[in-house]
C-alpha cells in the first residue's frame, strides 16, 4: 500500500484536515481524518478528487487556434466545421496517435483524471474500413495508456449528413457505419480497450442529424448497459431542422422517443425551452456541458440556472480541445450565467455557498454518472484520481476549505500532482511524459501544416 497524506483533503463529507489515504493496486483502500503523517507518508498540503472530462474530440487539439480568421459570409459552427473536415481527411493513425498522447497529458496537468473520448474518426482517409476495425480506436487506448489518464471510449455512430436519412457527404466518410457494421466496431473496440485496466466502452450516436430513429434504437440496444453519449440541440439550425423533420426539438424528441435515463448524457443541450429543460433534468440524464468550446464557436448559452433549479446533473468536458482545463470549463460556465443574467454566483446553491465547490462537486458527480463510473470522490474503493492544487500559488495564499476552490476556479491557482490510477503522473505541474508527447506532437502538426 502506498499512503497519502494531506494537510487538508475534500472528501465526499467535506473538507477534512490531516487526512491520510491509502492506495492499493490503483484504488483507495482507505481514508482517515485527523491523523497525523507517519513515516514513509507521501505528504502535500491540499487534495480534491480528480475531475472527469465527459467529451472529448482528442484529433481536433491538432487545429487549436486555427480557425480565428473572419471568413467572408458570417463564422459559425458550420464554417468551422469545414475547417475540422479537412484536418479530419488528413490525420493518419499515427498522426491520431501523437495528438491524444499530448493531449491527455494536458488534461492530466490541468485536473482531469478520466476522459470520455467521443471517437468518430474509424476509417482510412479514403474512407475503407481498416483491416482491424478498431485501428484508431486502438492508437486512443495507447495514447491514454502513455498518458496514464482513465478512459471511457465512446464509439460514434454516424450515417446521414441530415435529418431524415440524408446520405452522407464525402467529407464525413471517415464517420460512416451501417448498424452491422458499427456493431463490428464496438465489439473489435471493447476488445482492443480490455488491454487498458479500468477502461470502459460505452456507445454515441452522433445526433439525430445523423442517425434515424431505427439506428438510434439499434445503437443504444448494442450498447448494452453502458454509457450512452449524444450531441443534442447544440445549434439553433439544428433545432430547426428537426422541427422541420419530425415536430418536435430535438431534446423533446430524444425525450419522448429514446427512453433517455440514468445511462444517457445529452451533450451542449443548448437550446431548449423551459419545459424541455425541466424534462430533461427529470430524466436522470446528465447535461454534457463544454463551455469553452461551446463559446468559441458562438453556440449560446446554456439554461444553468433553470436547469439547477429543477434538480439537473451536468458534467463538464473539453469538446475541441482549444484550450483545456478544469478551471477554464467551470469559470466559462459560471461566467456565461452572469453575463446572461447579470448577477454574479448564479450556480451557487443559496446564499453563503461557495460557488466554486457548488460547481465543482456538481461537475464530479455529473461526470464520474456520464462515464458509467460508480463512485466519485476520495473514499474507499474508488478509483485513485486525486489532485493537490499548489497551495504556493498567489491565488491560493492563506486559504483553507471552500475558498480554495474558488481561488482555483476563478483566481487562476495551478495544480501541483496528479495521481491517475494510483499513479503519480503530474509533479510540480509537469507531466512526467511532457517533453516526449510535445516533441511528437510538433512534429506531426508541423507536417500537417
Amino acid at each position: 500500500m502506498t499512503t497519502l497524506h494531506f494537510a487538508s483533503a475534500l472528501l465526499p463529507s467535506g473538507w477534512a484536515d490531516d487526512v491520510r489515504l491509502g492506495v492499493t493496486d490503483g484504488v483507495i483502500a482507505a481514508v482517515t481524518a485527523g491523523t497525523p503523517p507517519q513515516p514513509g507518508d507521501d505528504c502535500h498540503k491540499v487534495a480534491v478528487p480528480g475531475m472527469a472530462n465527459l467529451h472529448s474530440h482528442a484529433f481536433q487539439r491538432a487545429m487549436a487556434g486555427l480557425a480565428e480568421t473572419s471568413g467572408t459570409a458570417a463564422d459559425t459552427f458550420w464554417t468551422w466545421r469545414e475547417t475540422m473536415y479537412r484536418l479530419a481527411l488528413q490525420m493518419s493513425a499515427d498522426d491520431v496517435a501523437a495528438v491524444a498522447a499530448l493531449l491527455y497529458v494536458e488534461m492530466l496537468e490541468a485536473g482531469f483524471t478520466r476522459v470520455g473520448e467521443f471517437h468518430y474518426l474509424h476509417h482510412d482517409r479514403n474512407g475503407a474500413p481498416y483491416a482491424d476495425p478498431a485501428e484508431m480506436a486502438a492508437r486512443i487506448v495507447a495514447a491514454a495508456a502513455s498518458a496514464g489518464i482513465g478512459l471511457t471510449l465512446l464509439p460514434v455512430f454516424y450515417a446521414h449528413a441530415t435529418f431524415g436519412g440524408a446520405p452522407p457527404a464525402s467529407e464525413q466518410r471517415r464517420f460512416v457505419s451501417s448498424v452491422p457494421q458499427y456493431e463490428r466496431l464496438v465489439t473489435a473496440i471493447r476488445t482492443a480497450a480490455a488491454g487498458l485496466p479500468g477502461t470502459n466502452v460505452g456507445v454515441a450516436p452522433h445526433s439525430l442529424r445523423a442517425v434515424t430513429p431505427e439506428e438510434l434504437r439499434d445503437v443504444v440496444a448494442i450498447g448494452g448497459d453502458g454509457p450512452v453519449h449524444i450531441h443534442a440541440a447544440e445549434q439553433t439550425a439544428e433545432v430547426e431542422d428537426c422541427l422541420a423533420w419530425s415536430g418536435a426539438r430535438p431534446v423533446e424528441w430524444l425525450l419522448a422517443n429514446a427512453g433517455v435515463d440514468g445511462r444517457w448524457c445529452l451533450v451542449h443541450a443548448t437550446h431548449m425551452t423551459a419545459a424541455e429543460t425541466a424534462a430533461l433534468a427529470s430524466s436522470g440524464a446528465v447535461a454534457g456541458l463544454c463551455p469553452v468550446t461551446e463559446a468559441s464557436l458562438g453556440d449560446g448559452i446554456f439554461a444553468g440556472r433553470e436547469f439547477c433549479a429543477a434538480g439537473g446533473r451536468f458534467g463538464i468536458g473539453s469538446d475541441s480541445n482549444v484550450l483545456v482545463g478544469v478551471a477554464a470549463e467551470l469559470s466559462m460556465l459560471e461566467y456565461g450565467q452572469r453575463l446572461k443574467h447579470r448577477e454574479r454566483n448564479v450556480l451557487s446553491r443559496g446564499p453563503g455557498v461557495s460557488t466554486g465547490r457548488a460547481l465543482y462537486d456538481a461537475a464530479l458527480a455529473g461526470g464520474t454518472r456520464a462515464l458509467g463510473q460508480v463512485l466519485p470522490g476520495l473514499q474507499p474503493g474508488g478509483r485513485a484520481d486525486i489532485v493537490t492544487l499548489d497551495a504556493g500559488h498567489p491565488s491560493l495564499a492563506g486559504r483553507r476549505g471552500d475558498a480554495v476552490l474558488d481561488g482555483f476556479i476563478f483566481a487562476g491557482g495551478a495544480v501541483d500532482c496528479v495521481w491517475a490510477g494510483g499513479n503519480r503522473v503530474v509533479a510540480a505541474g509537469r507531466h512526467v511524459r511532457r517533453g516526449a508527447a510535445r516533441e511528437s506532437f510538433n512534429a506531426t502538426v508541423a507536417r500537417l501544416m
